[in-house]
C-alpha cells in the first residue's frame, strides 16, 4: 500500500489529487491548516487527516511525527499548498508583507515539509516528491509567445514558482534515490488568489489533478529533476 501526504488538500487541486490517488489505492494523509475543513474533507474522501500549516515549523514537525507514530510509512509527498495575494482589482499585492507571505508559503513551505518528510521517505522502496509549480515560473514558457504564461504578468507568484522549480532540481540532485519532479497543473479554476472558483478562468481541478496524480504514481525508474505537464516535459 502506497502512503501519500498532500499539503493544502482540503479543497481545490489538493483535494482532487487526494481523490484521484485514493482511487488508485493510495492511503492518503490530507494535510490542511484548518482542522474543521480538513477533517471534513478527509472524511468525505476516505483519507486520513493531519493538521499541517506549511508556514509553521512546529506544525510541520508535529504532522510528520503523527504520520511516523501511525506507522503507515510515507512513500509520496505532494507539495501542493500555495497562495497568491490580490491587490487592487485583479492585480497582485506587491507590499512587503504580502510578498513575504507568498514566499513563505510557496517556497519556504516546500523546504519545511520536504525536510521533515525526508527521513520517512528514505525508508520507502519507491520515494516520490511532486512539487506543484506553474508555467508562470518557467523562463521558457514566459518567453514563448504560444504559451499563455507569456501574456500574463505574475511578479510574485511567478517568482515563487520559479524558486519551486529550482528546489525541484536541487532536491533531485541532493537525494538521487528519491524521484523529485515539478508539475504544471494547467490553468485551473480554484480559489487561488481570492474569490470563488467560478471567478477564475480554467478547467476543473479534477482535470488538473490528473497530471499531479500521474507523477505521484511513477516507479523507481521514473524521471527525476524534471518539469512535467499534460503533454510531457515542460521547458524550465
Amino acid at each position: 500500500m502506497t502512503t501519500t501526504l498532500i499539503t493544502g488538500a482540503n479543497k481545490g487541486l489538493g483535494k482532487e489529487t487526494a481523490r484521484a490517488l485514493i482511487a488508485e489505492g493510495h492511503t492518503v494523509w490530507l494535510g490542511a491548516r484548518d482542522e474543521t475543513r480538513g477533517a471534513a474533507a478527509a472524511e468525505e474522501l476516505g483519507a486520513r487527516f493531519v493538521q499541517l500549516d506549511v508556514t509553521d515549523d512546529a506544525s510541520v514537525a508535529a504532522a510528520l511525527e503523527a504520520i511516523r507514530i501511525a506507522g503507515t510509512g510515507l512513500d509520496v509527498l505532494v507539495n501542493n499548498a500555495g497562495i497568491a495575494h490580490r491587490g487592487e482589482g485583479a492585480a497582485e499585492a506587491l507590499d512587503g508583507p504580502s510578498v513575504l507571505q507568498v514566499l513563505d508559503t510557496n517556497v519556504a513551505g516546500v523546504v519545511r515539509v520536504t525536510e521533515a518528510a525526508l527521513p520517512l521517505l528514505e525508508e520507502s522502496s519507491n520515494p516520490v516528491i511532486v512539487n506543484v509549480s506553474s508555467a508562470l515560473g518557467s523562463f521558457w514558457a514566459t518567453h514563448e509567445p504560444t504559451r499563455p504564461a507569456s501574456h500574463f504578468v505574475s511578479l510574485v507568484y511567478g517568482s515563487s514558482k520559479a524558486a519551486v522549480s529550482m528546489l525541484t532540481v536541487q532536491y533531485a540532485k541532493a537525494h538521487p534515490r528519491v524521484r523529485v519532479n515539478a508539475v504544471e497543473p494547467g490553468i485551473t479554476a480554484t480559489e487561488l488568489g481570492g474569490g470563488d472558483p467560478g471567478s477564475h478562468p480554467g478547467r476543473p481541478a479534477s482535470v488538473s489533478a490528473q497530471i499531479v496524480a500521474r507523477m505521484a504514481t511513477i516507479g523507481s525508474d521514473g524521471p527525476t529533476g524534471t518539469f512535467q505537464e499534460d503533454d510531457g516535459e515542460l521547458g524550465w
